[in-house]
């Protein structure tokens, strides 16, 4: 903690130098003004814990002076203390309360009055700066947990998208597509609006990894996924990794006209990747078999069915001879 000053004005060198021997102390600054103006200027420079001001000064005296000093944000609540030998009417002590005097002092001073009313204002003002370097260790506390806070929500986050990711492909898991259909059946209930959902299937992806083997099916997986999430162009739609060699797309606001168009792109574009499939029984390479279903939810609808009707799609589509989709 920095040693406090004290500010004391007065006109006369002598009454300041009398002033200086009675405050002397190893702990404490005494600063000198020998006019209201200079006392202003010096207030630029310190942050006093105190100031004793003559009354009666020339140009400027203590009542001007301390006015100035109470209009100022940096000085207002400076603690002051007049110093006079005059006008101890009642009037003139009223006078100077008025201006933002604390307490007066009358000349001749009394050494051991005026060492005890400055050490009660210095011992003030020792408590104000412990209370403000507790409010800053508080505000830095408040500050350090604000940020501990929004790096353990941005951690927080990052697990749940890291829990809603499929490891293998970074597709939104089968979690995620579970909470998803959910939430997008409900606001299509809400606003009667088509809901439309897409299975796919890659075709006989068991001889794909009994010939290959399960590397070289991994990658297989990860490529189709990116083939898959190209073929949705809207930020509303949800391509997600249904379960080994399945995955999912949910389609808001989409009728079965526009379920169709994505599914012929999602044929189109695993088609064009080529991805070599040398034991398929129906072509030399990777495809797919998509299932289609499309609704408006109601109150005597669920979720559930719609899977289930997008499943006996898919299930028709492999029936059918394989890369191709099949609406229900």
């Amino acid at each position: 903690m920095k040693k406090p000053s004290v500010l004391i004005v007065d006109d006369r060198p002598e009454n300041l130098l009398t002033l200086e021997q009675v405050l002397e102390s190893p702990e404490l600054e005494v600063v000198r003004a020998e006019s209201g103006h200079q006392a202003l200027e010096k207030t630029l420079d310190y942050d006093f814990a105190l100031i004793l001001l003559d009354v009666q000064m020339p140009v400027m005296d203590g009542y001007e002076t301390a006015t100035l000093l109470r209009g100022n944000k940096r000085t207002k609540n400076i603690p002051i203390i007049f110093v006079t030998a005059a006008n101890k009417e009642e009037a003139h002590v009223f006078r100077g309360y008025g201006s933002g005097a604390v307490d007066y002092l009358f000349k001749p001073l009394a050494a051991d009055v005026l060492k005890s009313k400055v050490t009660i204002f210095l011992e003030l003002d020792k408590q104000r700066q412990l209370l403000e370097e507790k409010t800053k260790e508080l505000d830095a506390k408040v500050v350090e947990l604000e940020t501990l806070k929004h790096e353990l929500e941005d951690s927080n986050e990052r697990l749940r998208q890291l829990s809603s990711l499929d490891g293998l492909t970074d597709l939104p898991n089968r979690r995620f597509f579970d909470e998803t259909l959910v939430r997008e059946w409900q606001r299509g209930r809400r606003r009667q609006k088509p809901l439309t959902l897409i299975i796919a299937d890659i075709d006989h992806f068991k001889a794909y990894n009994d010939a290959y083997g399960h590397v070289i099916g991994d990658d297989c997986l990860k490529k189709v996924a990116k083939g898959l999430d190209k073929s949705i162009l809207r930020d509303v739609d949800t391509i997600a990794r249904y379960g080994g060699e399945e995955f999912a797309a949910i389609l808001p606001e989409t009728d079965q006209e526009g379920g169709i168009l994505i599914a012929r792109r999602m044929l189109k574009t695993i088609d064009e990747m080529n991805i070599t499939h040398e034991h398929a029984a129906t072509t030399d390479h990777v495809t797919i078999s998509l299932g289609l279903a499309t609704t408006i939810p109601t109150d005597d609808s669920n979720a559930t069915q719609l899977i289930q009707s997008a499943d006996r799609a898919l299930y028709r589509a492999k029936a059918s001879g394989r890369n191709t989709f099949k609406v229900d």
